[in-house]
């Protein structure tokens, strides 16, 4: 079992146009709408490649239902903590090139109690799981620390956690020390302070947050793959050239698909190789898709796997 949290899950609204281009009009082609959140994305992915997966989630107001609604035809299990206030809207736009613009809102306010509810249906769910994946912003209301403590206490049920946040989420939640943290480059840059252009750069950036706390590191770079700082040493996932259509949720896919490969007992390059083909086979697909698992082995075989000396 591989249990996804997403405390700050949205109904995503994706807007297809021709182009993006400054101070001049686009015209929509397309406008979708679905269950949006970085662990929902997860669990959709896992559960695709046949893995088990259970998604904790808040929901709250009418838009929530309309969460519920999209949830309730996804075909894995949820946990629903209900909260007081409206689920968030976020707003994506995106053209044929993969060019993307994101709006996204800060998210409902949750009381203490809405908090603690939410840290004991983790705590039920993970009885019986293998990985906890924690994913994505902390609306208002709940603690900086909030990863922090949840990795903490996976941690001593001997559970596997997968880290993926930002700021001080993200720099409060390795010093828990997570079995595998995943920033992006942006997420990398503000926690390091500094900006990341060369291969070196993202080499030196993933050593360095290893040794902040994290006991692996995977770097998503978007189309260049990922780099990886493992135990056993510094790898990176070279995927191969394709048309990006859309990037939307790349990352969510190289999280789920590295848990998974995880608990097929695939060892960390390996896995790494399985998340950088899942995200890059979903960058080729519109909207908010995700590639299914004959989709991903395709270019699981075109991924290169480097060691770095």
């Amino acid at each position: 079992m591989i249990v996804t949290l997403t405390i700050n899950p949205a109904i995503d609204r994706i807007f297809g146009v021709d182009r993006l281009a400054f101070e001049d009009r686009s015209y929509i082609n397309s406008v979708g709408e679905s269950a949006g959140g970085r662990g929902i994305n997860s669990s959709r992915v896992i559960h695709s490649f046949g893995g088990d997966t259970r998604a904790v989630l808040i929901s709250g107001g009418d838009s929530g239902k309309r969460l519920e609604a999209h949830l309730a035809e996804s075909g894995f299990p949820t946990t629903l903590v209900p909260i007081q206030n409206e689920i968030r809207t976020n707003f994506t736009i995106t053209d044929r090139h993969g060019l993307t613009v994101n709006l996204n809102e800060k998210g409902p306010e949750l009381s203490k109690s809405e908090v603690t509810r939410v840290e004991q249906a983790v705590r039920d769910a993970i009885d019986d799981a293998s990985w906890l994946l924690v994913c994505g912003s902390l609306p208002p209301g709940v603690p900086q620390s909030f990863y922090g403590k949840l990795i903490a206490m996976a941690r001593k049920k001997k559970v596997k956690t997968l880290l993926h946040a930002d700021r001080e989420a993200l720099r409060e939640g390795i010093e828990q020390k997570p079995t595998i943290v995943m920033p992006n480059q942006h997420e990398a840059e503000r926690l390091l302070g500094r900006t990341l252009l060369t291969r070196s750069h993202h080499l030196e950036a993933a050593t360095q947050i290893r040794s902040m706390g994290a006991k692996s590191v995977v770097l998503s770079l978007g189309s260049r793959g990922a780099v990886g700082a493992f135990a056993d040493g510094l790898f990176e996932a070279l995927p191969p050239r394709v048309d990006a259509i859309s990037p939307i949720g790349a990352g969510d896919a190289l999280s789920a698909a590295y848990a998974w490969a995880s608990t097929r007992k695939k060892d960390h390059a390996d896995a790494l190789r399985w998340g950088v083909a899942a995200g890059t086979a979903s960058a080729r697909l519109p909207g908010m898709n995700f590639a299914n698992l004959p989709q991903v082995e395709e270019i699981y075989r075109q991924v290169e796997i480097r060691h770095v000396d």
